[in-house]
């Protein structure tokens, strides 16, 4: 089965730890007063704890008073019990108020880092997006964000916390009995950490490898779930489970990798702990048999031993779960470092034209350099005019609307708007002033509503109704039983696709640019709808920059000048009257288009 699943190309990664470290600092650096206080809270917590066994101690210890001392017996106690108490107490205060002081750290940090991802993924050019898989970026984006607040999590509750408790049980033991005591901590905890980090090196690799899957499996479930209808038409249901089986049993064997290297390591730290802990408590019980500490210095050893073996028993989960979250930080990292193809010059202008003339100067491009698509096309749509251009499939007709809309830089020659290259204003600038009604009109899973008003989200509803009927689809809407907050479900698909095009009008109408771009705009309307929404956008066309890709000619008899392209170049230039008397390609088109009409 898992020859049907398509394997995602091995990771890199690119950061070492330190550059993934060094890279999320900034984003901590606006919060350095909260996290300098919840140091303080742990510093003092710690501090609280330690003192529980000191007070334990001398409470048994002052329970082997003699009788004569039995005034001071009524005293003693009570005290070291309220103190005991009170230590206790403060160490859980003390936590819970470093918890609370940083909780605020760890949840906008994520937010931040998550915000500037998904900014700099609207950010990249449309070539990194056509060869992404989107269910993989999600599941990086997802990961990468939680990770962040896991991170600092681990850091800050669990790995400083134990090194500061194994550093003052350390100084506490060498102060009060030898160095003995210290030396078995000491020499426990670095073999401990030795092991922990070799072999927790060892199996990072398989738990790259297993993320790396799960970003395939998502990959592959996201992608056939997006084309459910397409899996219908060909009932491919059986072909798809073996595909998306294919990729979880690419996750599986993964999987059981990481869990099998992780049975290793946990033995290994069980081991290395226990041997360290029988010393230490075997030193102390040879001292009390001695004589020379006493019960109560047995019960202080006991006491701390307990409260290193539990964090020590976690510090190789610790160290396993930092080192994953630095993996999952890293592949955010990597989607920040994808460079934008496309990018503002520093010098660039806003462009604010009502009218303006856009001009393609011997435009070439390719998508891939091996293969050109454009080859010289040269031509103008004066302020408010229209120029349409026709062709076969392939013949690079949307190239232009993307190059106009910078989706795409030229590789050569250039494109003006009001006779400066269109590199020299802000993309920004050049999109609000285009409005595009595409031939494939995709919407969001989201109310009628919000669709057309993502032409101008601030648009008011009076607005976004008046768009609607200018599209001949207001009353389409208002028909429905939820009217304009009607669902149109995952990319539109609860709506034909004149509907979803009649909503791409409207959307483009409510936007109100100064340049139009119809890209086969009526090419899922029927003859009537068609008659009808083209004789609004004769009106709409009026006094704006408009570019017409089309396919059924019938709809650009009026435009200013037809370009007829073929294989990346104008073959014919003209009006629709000087083309077809001209009897060249045009015509041919115009010909057998009106013999379909007329079958």
């Amino acid at each position: 089965m898992a020859r049907d699943a398509a394997p995602a190309a091995p990771y890199s990664p690119s950061r070492t730890t330190r550059e993934v470290l060094a890279t999320l600092l900034p984003f901590l650096k606006p919060w350095t007063g909260r996290i300098l206080l919840a140091l303080a809270f742990l510093v003092t917590a710690k501090l609280a704890g330690l003192s529980v066994p000191l007070v334990l101690k001398h409470l048994v210890d002052g329970l082997n008073l003699k009788a004569d001392a039995a005034n001071l017996m009524l005293v003693l106690p009570v005290g070291l019990l309220l103190a005991y108490g009170g230590a206790r107490l403060s160490e859980r205060v003390f936590t819970e108020l470093r918890q609370l002081v940083f909780a605020r750290v760890m949840a906008r940090s994520s937010r931040t880092v998550m915000l500037k991802v998904f900014r700099h993924l609207h950010a990249l050019s449309l070539r990194f997006h056509l060869n992404r898989r989107t269910g993989g970026v999600s599941r990086d984006v997802e990961r990468g964000g939680k990770s962040i607040a896991d991170l600092l999590d681990w850091t800050l509750y669990t790995i400083l916390p134990t090194i500061l408790e194994v550093t003052f049980v350390t100084i506490v033991l060498v102060v009060l009995y030898d160095a003995g005591f210290a030396f078995i901590t000491i020499g426990t905890l670095l073999v401990y950490i030795t092991w922990t980090i070799k072999v927790t090196e060892w199996r990072t690799k398989y738990y790259r490898a297993a993320i790396e899957a799960d970003s395939t499996a998502s990959s592959s479930a996201v992608d056939s779930l997006l084309n459910f209808e397409t899996v219908k038409y060909f009932n491919n249901e059986e072909h798809e489970a073996r595909r998306y089986d294919g990729s979880l049993t690419l996750k599986e064997e993964a999987d059981v990798r990481a869990y099998k290297t992780l049975a290793l390591l946990n033995i290994g730290q069980n081991a290395i702990i226990t041997i360290g802990v029988t010393a230490l408590m075997w030193r102390a019980a040879s001292g009390v048999v001695n004589g020379t500490m006493t019960v109560g210095d047995l019960v202080l050893v006991n006491a701390y031993l307990i409260q290193l073996a539990a964090p020590l028993n976690f510090l190789g989960m610790m160290y396993r779960e930092v080192k994953q979250a630095l993996t999952n930080i890293e592949r955010l990292w990597g989607l920040l470092d994808e460079q934008r193809d496309v990018q503002d010059r520093p010098d660039a202008q806003v462009l604010a034209s009502r009218h303006p003339v856009v001009r393609f100067e011997d435009v070439r491009f390719s998508y891939d350099p091996r293969r050109e698509i454009l080859h010289g096309v040269s031509f103008d749509i004066p302020a408010g005019g229209t120029v349409a251009v026709v062709g076969h499939s392939g013949s690079g007709k949307s190239t232009l609307a993307r190059l106009l809309y910078r989706f795409y830089d030229v590789t050569g020659g250039r494109i003006t708007i009001d006779g400066r290259d269109i590199r020299d204003w802000t993309q920004d600038s050049v999109r609000g002033a285009i409005g595009i009604v595409p031939q494939d009109t995709v919407l969001f899973n989201d109310s009628i509503r919000y669709n057309i008003r993502y032409g101008r989200v601030d648009a008011t509803d009076a607005e976004v109704e008046d768009a609607a009927r200018a599209a001949h689809i207001h009353d389409f809407i208002t028909s429905l039983p939820e009217g304009y907050d009607s669902q149109v479900g995952e990319r539109g698909l609860k709506l034909s696709g004149g509907e979803k095009q009649r909503v791409a009008i409207a959307r483009a109408l409510l936007k109100n640019p100064a340049i139009l771009i119809f890209d086969e705009a009526t090419s899922a309307l029927d003859s009537k709808s068609e008659r009808a929404i083209q004789q609004e956008l004769d009106r709409i066309q009026e006094g704006r920059t408009t570019l017409v890709i089309a396919h059924r000619l019938s709809t650009i008899m009026n435009a200013d000048e037809i370009l007829v392209i073929d294989q990346g170049e104008i073959i014919e230039r003209g009006t629709h009257a000087d083309l077809l008397a001209r009897d060249g390609r045009y015509a041919a088109m115009w010909k057998l288009q009106q013999e379909k009409a007329a079958d």
